[in-house]
């Protein structure tokens, strides 16, 4: 029994040593490396440049008042359409008290004017009859009153429009109703009622009443770096494709370039502008932001190859031609001369023939 666990003993450290030497010697033996095969081919080329930005309305009003006060009432809200002086909210004057003070001292010179000239027009009539005066003084006379009737009318409007902002006169054209300057969606109506509100003047823009856009003429707006701005023109098409609507692309031609550069994060960029074409069936909403392709250039029926083929060194490039593949691969390192390339594919023109086999990355075991 004894002799039996012996020998099943050394036989089993003889597997275990037989099994680690063939273990060490298989890891020891170089591996056969494999690479993807390519094969060069003539295909269109378009290289492209991506600008990113957002789309906007070209036409954007904000509607100021006219006249400071507080908001008494608003009659629209975001999202609304309105025409073109169609009323959107309400200012009520709160008047200025040195203002005031003197739009009623006006009012009340002119009422003593008034009755003053009247009473000298009714002594006037009495001599004119009486054929006391001649016709040219009672002329003067008559036109004395009229002239303070018109003053104290003018008095009192001005005292109106000091406490109301609006005379009985003119309410058609009252400059406390806000109306909108164009047809269009109304975008933002950042006031609410009792907000103080101030009319644009020299010192100050303003209260922003209401944004109103015109949404069916939309642009594209973003920035091209200064290395590809030399490479677009003017009337070029453009593919917008928007962040919300990702599967939709939208036709658009380039109308605008910036002839001065603005810095961003230490590169140079030139602003673009792009009319974009949109369906009725589509709502596009302002602020949306948006990536612009454009065409930099291309070539019909160029030889290509895979970028990842392509070897550079220095000023060359090289391929690994495949001259071989049984028993293993074997390749042929050639020079190439490259031009054009949309970052996937690169137009070969020199250095190597349409269907040639080239090597790519390598197969992972």
């Amino acid at each position: 029994m004894k002799k039996f666990i012996k020998i099943a003993a050394i036989v089993l450290i003889a597997a275990v040593f037989i099994g680690t030497f063939a273990f060490l010697y298989q890891k020891s033996q170089p591996k056969e490396v494999s690479y993807q095969i390519l094969k060069a081919e003539t295909k269109d080329l378009r290289q492209t440049t991506v600008a990113t930005g957002k789309i906007e309305p070209r036409d954007e009003v904000e509607i100021k008042p006219q006249i400071s006060g507080i908001i008494a009432e608003v009659y629209k809200e975001a999202g609304q359409t309105v025409k073109q002086g169609e009323v959107i909210a309400k200012v009520k004057v709160i008047p200025e008290l040195g203002t005031l003070n003197s739009a009623e001292s006006r009012v009340r010179l002119a009422e003593m004017n008034g009755r003053q000239t009247e009473t000298n027009l009714e002594r006037m009539e009495k001599l004119y009859q009486s054929k006391l005066v001649s016709s040219e003084e009672y002329e003067q006379t008559l036109l004395a009153a009229k002239q303070a009737r018109e003053e104290l009318q003018a008095a009192k409007d001005n005292l109106e429009i000091v406490k109301e902002g609006i005379t009985k006169n003119s309410a058609s054209i009252s400059s406390t109703l806000i109306r909108s300057t164009i047809d269009g969606l109304i975008l933002d109506v950042p006031i609410k009622v009792g907000n103080s509100v101030i009319m644009s003047n020299t010192f100050n823009d303003g209260t922003t009443i209401a944004t109103v856009a015109d949404m069916s003429d939309l642009i594209f707006r973003g920035n091209v770096d200064e290395t590809e701005v030399g490479r677009i023109h003017e009337g070029i098409p453009v593919k917008i494709t928007l962040g919300a609507l990702q599967n939709m692309k939208f036709d658009a031609t380039l109308e605008y370039i910036s002839p001065k550069s603005t810095e961003n994060n230490g590169a140079n960029q030139f602003e673009i502008k792009a009319a974009i074409s949109v369906p009725d069936s589509v709502t596009i909403r302002s602020g949306y932001s948006a990536n612009a392709e454009m065409e930099l250039q291309h070539v019909d029926n160029a030889l290509t190859i895979p970028e990842s083929a392509v070897e550079f060194s220095g000023d060359s490039t090289f391929v690994y031609v495949l001259t071989d593949s049984v028993p293993a691969q074997k390749f042929e390192r050639r020079q190439i001369v490259t031009g054009i390339s949309n970052g996937i594919d690169t137009e070969v023109k020199e250095g190597l023939e349409n269907n040639e086999l080239v090597r790519g990355l390598k197969k992972e075991e």
